[in-house]
């Protein structure tokens, strides 16, 4: 019996692999593998994707978001309030800008930032980055109020055209920040993300940040560094770009067959949607009260490709020690740590794959 992965890349390529061929083929034809003309269309694409007027590219989501925060000129060293219950790349980015995380913790249903707990967090610090977590977004209306004049920048890095109240994500913010990586909704074959913002100053600004600061060749108006998209990375998201729509569909339809298929599981708790939210399940992550490992390593000897995101919560990571949290100090981001457990999905999933799935995992909970 074959195993099922947890995101299926080899589907989606299926998809494109014509188009894509003839893209490259266009792009080796021509030489032009750096700022070609297929990086301004998707640029150009994208944005009116995400309800802005701008998305620049970059080499990758990390980037973006770094570039982001520069963009805005905040003071040397400021607090950047963001949630504790996400990817280490969000502090890196906010380190890397010479600025300081500020971890809050998370709401115990969706485990998205608590505003409560950001709005205390807020005073002395100089920006709040909330992050869109497995598909669908973070309460920007109650977000958004509570910053007042500060900076918000969204990580979107999950949420490629998932909606809060009709927006869409990206559009919240002033400016905002995505990933392409491959496992992402909007995948490239290799590193790639962007941008967003309705604010042509800011996406000057980071235009330049990612050129080497550099408007005109040897010409370096600011600091900057090397954080370009590649042509050929272009190439693939503008193929997927244009099934993006109807992906996210397929990923609302698996969802809701693992609902019905998981529902009444002792021991299990299903992932939920935030009222408002129009989520794009970038990610089904389950809750395990007790086990959680032992099911995991049952489903993967039964070829079924789960996985944990995140098992070591940023605070507790050796590489942040220095932020002085220890244990105990998010304890909703912690208890989720060792319980949650991702299932496999991707648009191509069946619904023979998903009864597999969820046999495995009700037999490895009933041992449990």
């Amino acid at each position: 019996m074959s195993s099922i992965p947890l995101v299926d890349l080899q589907a989606a390529h299926a998809e494109v692999a014509g188009e894509v061929r003839e893209g490259f083929d266009r792009v080796l034809a021509t030489g032009a593998y750096i700022k070609g003309p297929d990086v301004a269309a998707f640029e150009a694409e994208y944005a009116e994707f995400s309800g802005v007027r701008h998305a620049v590219g970059t080499a990758n989501g990390t980037d973006a978001l770094e570039m982001a925060l520069r963009a805005l000129e905040l003071p040397g060293g400021a607090g950047v309030v963001m949630p504790a219950n996400t990817f280490v790349a969000t502090a890196e980015a906010v380190v890397r800008a010479g600025l300081r995380p500020v971890l809050v913790d998370v709401d115990p249903e969706y485990l998205l930032i608590d505003p409560a707990l950001a709005a205390d967090a807020l005073p002395g610090a100089a920006a709040l980055v909330p992050v869109h977590l497995n598909g669908q977004l973070a309460p920007m209306e109650r977000l958004l109020e509570i910053a007042g004049t500060l900076p918000v920048v969204e990580d979107g890095a999950q949420s490629q055209g998932a909606r809060r109240h009709g927006r869409v994500s990206g559009s919240w913010a002033r400016i905002s920040a995505t990933s392409f990586y491959p496992g992402k909704n909007l995948g490239a074959y290799g590193d790639a993300g962007a941008v967003v913002t309705g604010d042509a100053e800011l996406a000057a600004a980071v235009r330049l940040i990612g050129d080497h600061g550099s408007g005109r060749k040897y010409i370096h108006e600011r600091f900057g560094f090397n954080s370009r998209m590649d042509t050929l990375q272009a190439v693939v998201l503008r193929a997927k770009l244009r099934r993006l729509p109807f992906w996210n569909e397929a990923r609302r339809a698996a969802a809701t067959r693992y609902d019905e298929l998981l529902g009444g599981i002792g021991g299990l708790t299903l992932p939920g949607t935030m009222p408002g939210n129009e989520h794009v399940w970038h990610l089904y992550v389950v809750r395990i009260e007790r086990g959680r490992d032992e099911v995991l390593a049952e489903l993967q000897a039964a070829g079924i490709g789960a996985g944990i995101h995140y098992p070591v919560p940023v605070h507790l990571q050796p590489a942040f020690r220095e932020l002085g949290y220890g244990a105990g100090s998010f304890p909703v981001t912690e208890r989720a740590a060792g319980e949650i457990l991702t299932l496999p999905l991707f648009p191509q999933i069946t619904e023979g794959q998903q009864s597999r799935v969820a046999e495995a995992l009700a037999k490895a909970l009933a041992r449990i």
